[in-house]
């Protein structure tokens, strides 16, 4: 197994204190996340300064040490696996939020900051991010601009790329990007925060972000349809987005088999609501008075009745009746519990397209796999679908793998949509990327990468293939 130099671990240790340098044995006492592979390196180091992630980055330049940066280890493509003679920059110490103007409606905070602390933060004064995620308790705001994250609010509000006004990183050579622009205009030469933005820390370490934020509604109020198909859905969301009260926070379709998984583990039921819908769509609505708000989402469900007269609908009337339909959307984890390491998919699919791509893609699937019955779930307002294979990824041979991939990838750009549409590249998605992406944007990202980091340490074997271009 090689290991870091003890002469390279020294000064790490002096750049950033003993106790903030865990190796061996002591990494073990640190949460992994998603993967142990996560923390395969076996070192960490934990700064609290950009001066600090500075200072680290040139120490591993001078020696030759691949850099890997960990926010919340939430990630599900292996952006953040590390192994042996690499070292894992945690940003866990970098975790404070610096500036909160509600007039500018704009927070500046470190990249360690999580998605929650920002909430609360925001609550205080009546706004919000404006984008939100399940694992937001430990995702980081680093981590979520690395990523580029959606979240249930990207049809409204824009993915991360669209929340952030500015930003600080640490380059290759240690030297410093700064950028904390904290206005909406600013047409200065090229906008060079979005080459760091998705870039899952190959390009730099994020260490600053003046995130953008919104108005927070007085009151929400949520309903859940059972619905007839995806088209019908479709037509449901363009109501809410429609409505005569209120505006919609929230379209998040659950396709049959996963509505079941999640209504039968959580003992969920209400009366004349059954679990055989082929769509469930989970909507939530946000505005000034809870009362116009339940008249609102009552007038669409008589809409879509007069549309789909077997339609079903149940509105929540509390703060836990909303979170009980929640519950049966964001509980993601009960399919890795029945299915460890199952197959999941993380595609984009223009509106217009979801009913026949779906239609098309479980067919093909079956046609694999007579046993296949995907979970399908996402954001059913902007396009996104998480499509999750119903089967242990032990048990998934590589042939049936690359079947499954071409299966779902086929055609996608064509159609006008994505492979990748909020998860990233990582480890996992760099060959889909190589073989699916224009040959001149591969050139590109690849001189890039180059010209920033041509020693290829930071976050090594992750979003490119080294030597395809």
């Amino acid at each position: 197994m090689h290991r870091l130099k003890p002469e390279f671990t020294a000064e790490i240790r002096t750049i950033v204190g003993d106790g903030n340098f865990r190796e061996g044995e002591a990494v073990a006492m640190i949460d992994y996340g998603v993967a142990p592979e996560n923390l395969g390196a076996g070192a960490v180091v934990l700064p609290s300064t950009t001066e600090e992630v500075s200072a680290i980055i040139k120490c591993c330049r001078a020696n030759s040490v691949p850099l890997v940066t960990h926010g919340g280890r939430t990630g599900l493509v292996g952006g953040g696996l590390s192994k042996p003679g690499e070292l894992v920059l945690s940003t866990a110490r970098l975790n404070r939020i610096l500036h909160l103007c509600p007039v500018e409606r704009v927070a500046v905070v470190e990249a360690g900051v999580t998605l929650q602390a920002l909430q609360v933060a925001a609550a205080n004064h009546r706004l919000e991010p404006g984008i939100d995620l399940p694992s937001r308790g430990s995702a980081t705001i680093g981590g979520m601009a690395s990523t580029n994250a959606g979240g249930i609010s990207a049809f409204r509000s824009g993915v991360m790329r669209h929340r952030i006004l500015g930003l600080e990183a640490v380059l290759a050579d240690g030297s410093v990007y700064t950028d904390l622009t904290r206005v909406v205009k600013n047409a200065a030469g090229y906008d060079l925060k979005h080459l760091f933005v998705g870039a899952e820390g190959t390009l730099g370490v994020i260490t600053r972000i003046a995130v953008k934020l919104e108005p927070q509604p007085l009151t929400t109020a949520t309903v859940l349809f059972g619905l007839a198909s995806v088209d019908t859905a479709l037509q449901t969301v363009r109501r809410g987005l429609e409505a005569e009260y209120g505006h919609l926070r929230a379209a998040e379709a659950t396709w049959r088999s996963y509505f079941r998984l999640t209504s039968s583990h959580h003992r969920w039921s209400a009366p004349d609501y059954a679990t055989n819908h082929p769509v469930n769509l989970l909507m939530t609505l946000g505005g000034a008075d809870d009362a116009a708000l339940q008249s609102e989402l009552a007038r669409i469900y008589e809409d879509m009745i007069a549309v789909q007269p077997d339609t079903s609908a149940v509105i929540a009337f509390s703060g836990a009746q909303e979170a009980d339909l929640w519950r049966l959307r964001e509980d993601t984890d009960l399919i890795y519990r029945r299915h460890p390491g199952a197959p999941s998919y993380d595609v984009s699919i223009p509106l217009s397209q979801i009913a026949s791509y779906l239609e098309r893609c479980l067919a093909d699937l079956k046609a694999i796999d007579a046993a296949f019955d995907p979970y399908v779930f996402g954001h059913l307002a902007d396009g996104n679908l998480h499509i999750v294979l119903n089967s242990t990824g032990s048990d998934i041979s590589a042939e049936k793998a690359s079947a499954v991939e071409k299966v779902i990838y086929r055609d996608i750009g064509a159609l006008g949509g994505s492979f990748s549409a909020e998860h990233g590249i990582g480890a996992k998605r760099v060959a889909p990327l190589s073989a699916l992406s224009n040959p001149a944007k591969l050139t590109l990202m690849h001189r890039i990468k180059d010209t920033l980091d041509a020693p290829a340490l930071l976050n090594p074997g992750k979003v490119l293939q080294p030597g395809t271009v």
